[in-house]
């Protein structure tokens, strides 16, 4: 299950769209929700850092981050030659998930890779992500800015300690999804979500995938760990063994 022409069109324009289809089986899926449970109560159910890159630990994650039902849908966005960048759970409890402030992924990872443009994460939904419960939200287009501006915030009701400046919220558009749909986006856009302050539980799992036309820079990478999905490795990552 691709995408369509349409859906490519809309991501390069926008930078992002909606898969609102069933990523996964139903058995498929509820394998990975319940290595997500695992995972959430080996860490005493704390927020969102704890369980960034949980492929590391359990390379069972890898059956879903190398699935063709996921590399079939990032193909036509960033090209056949596709590296796994990185993964992470991203859980909100009910009325205590912080705030996610507005940001751009490429801020995060500047300097660790040579090129930006062709990275896209894949947002599926572990629970029914609405308004009320915090979905992930984005400014459409933002990806063609380049990077923005930042300002510290309040640690304690957010989950990053900076936030862009100057965000014109009224033209963000909210990406509500049920269990087993998913969202991609460009690792360039500004996007940011709510606190949950619904009864209801948020989770998410994000699979990042990048173009092996960028180099992963192995000083500004150390211990880190990519895998060659799809394709060739281009731009030679060999110190990465699993590249």
């Amino acid at each position: 299950m691709s995408l369509t022409t349409e859906d490519v069109r809309h991501y390069r324009d926008n930078g992002y769209v909606l898969h609102k289809k069933q990523l996964f089986s139903p058995a498929k899926m509820k394998a990975l929700s319940d290595i997500f449970e695992e995972q959430w109560e080996a860490v005493g159910r704390k927020l969102n850092s704890e369980l960034d890159t949980p492929h590391f630990r359990d390379e069972r994650l890898l059956e879903f981050l190398l699935a063709d039902e996921v590399l079939d849908l990032v193909e036509p966005l960033i090209g056949p030659n596709i590296g796994l960048w990185s993964s992470h759970f991203i859980c909100k409890e009910p009325f205590v998930g912080k705030q996610t402030p507005w940001h751009e992924d490429s801020a995060y990872w500047n300097g660790r890779l040579t090129r930006f443009d062709k990275i896209v994460t894949v947002w599926l939904a572990i629970d029914r992500s609405t308004r009320e419960n915090g979905c992930m939200r984005v400014i459409p287009g933002t990806h063609h800015n380049g990077f923005s501006e930042y300002e510290a915030v309040d640690s304690n009701e957010n989950i990053f300690s900076t936030e862009i400046k100057s965000i014109d919220k009224s033209k963000a558009v909210y990406f509500e999804l049920e269990p087993g749909e998913c969202s991609l986006h460009d690792s360039r856009i500004v996007h940011g979500a709510e606190a949950n302050k619904s009864p209801n539980r948020r989770c998410g799992y994000t699979m990042r995938y990048f173009s092996t036309e960028a180099r992963v820079i192995p000083e500004k990478n150390p211990g880190f760990k990519v895998w060659l999905a799809r394709g060739k490795d281009v731009a030679g990552n060999n110190p990465f063994v699993n590249l």
